[in-house]
């Protein structure tokens, strides 16, 4: 059936180049994970905090190399684009930021991310939200950006009003964690905004 507007951002726009490096702020880069990131990444799924807000774990550096590479197939297939969120004085992951449920024709996507332990409450996810948002702005062309997180969260609700994005309303029982059915905050930012 032909479209009767055009996309907001032509299909094969991610698939056709290489993921970027994006600069956040010094000594702080957003870059594609690689394999040598996988004992990072099987750390920070054993962290409880991490546990608690999403729905997988990884047990062995194996499974680690599978969620990279699917983090890849993601860009590849347009649907996702993730980033590690590196400390560059060191080279290692201190954590993740990304785009889920990307929507290139409609020009929307999801932010996500996590932190290590050693990383929280210094201001890196909202400066990593901040630099991953004017991206998918700017380069990208994506039009809004939402953000949603458990209303038991506050640290996820102080990330998004630091990094710009405006609180639009609760969702109910929009999500189910291994506590039962959780009230989502969702939050958004809209181009240009940077």
């Amino acid at each position: 059936m032909p479209r009767l507007i055009p996309p907001v951002v032509a299909p094969g726009f991610l698939a056709s180049s290489p993921q970027p490096t994006i600069p956040v702020a010094e000594n702080l880069v957003l870059r594609p994970w690689a394999e040598a990131d996988a004992p990072v990444a099987v750390e920070a799924f054993a962290d409880p905090e991490i546990q608690r807000w999403h729905f997988q774990r990884l047990d062995s550096i194996d499974e680690a190399h599978n969620w990279i590479a699917g983090l890849g197939r993601g860009w590849d297939a347009e649907t996702s684009a993730n980033w590690a969120i590196v400390d560059t004085t060191t080279d290692l992951p201190i954590g993740r930021v990304g785009l889920t449920r990307v929507e290139l024709v409609g020009g929307r996507g999801e932010v996500s991310y996590w932190l290590l332990p050693t990383a929280r409450g210094r201001g890196v996810a909202s400066r990593s939200v901040i630099a991953l948002a004017c991206w998918a702005f700017a380069h990208l062309g994506l039009q809004r950006l939402e953000l949603k997180h458990s209303v038991d969260n506050p640290a996820s609700c102080r990330v998004a009003g630091r990094a710009g994005f405006d609180a639009e309303g609760t969702m109910s029982q929009a999500l189910f964690h291994d506590d039962g059915w959780h009230d989502m905050h969702l939050h958004a930012r809209l181009r240009p905004g940077c």
